[in-house]
């Protein structure tokens, strides 16, 4: 369980244990869209659309909503949040994912 901390609006958030499953979520979401996209494209296969069309809805919402989480318990920036709610969808959450591990953007690197 969490030790509640002092409330500090602006400190850095510090990748935790919920941003493990932002990144699971991120990309089974990505998966989902690509496969979307290739039904829609694809001629012929309007149950597979729907289906793939129905679960990205589902699952972005699901995204968006776990990020946000993650945001309020300072475990991810809120650029992430933003990243995601772009046009782009799963793939700007995917991006922000790999600047925040890959460069650092927007996290602080342990705790005060």
């Amino acid at each position: 369980m969490r030790r509640p901390r002092p409330f500090k609006p602006f400190e850095k958030p510090v990748p935790g244990e919920l941003f493990v499953w932002v990144k699971r979520v991120s990309y089974v979401e990505l998966a989902i869209f690509i496969g979307l996209l290739f039904f829609w494209l694809a001629p012929g296969f309007e149950t597979e659309t729907m289906l793939f069309g129905w679960a990205h809805g589902i699952g972005f919402c699901a995204l968006c909503v776990v990020i946000w989480v993650a945001c309020v318990r300072h475990e991810a920036p809120y650029t992430l949040l933003a990243a995601t709610l772009t046009p782009f969808g799963p793939i700007g959450s995917v991006i922000g994912i790999e600047l925040i591990e890959r460069k650092g953007w927007g996290i602080a690197t342990e705790r005060p």
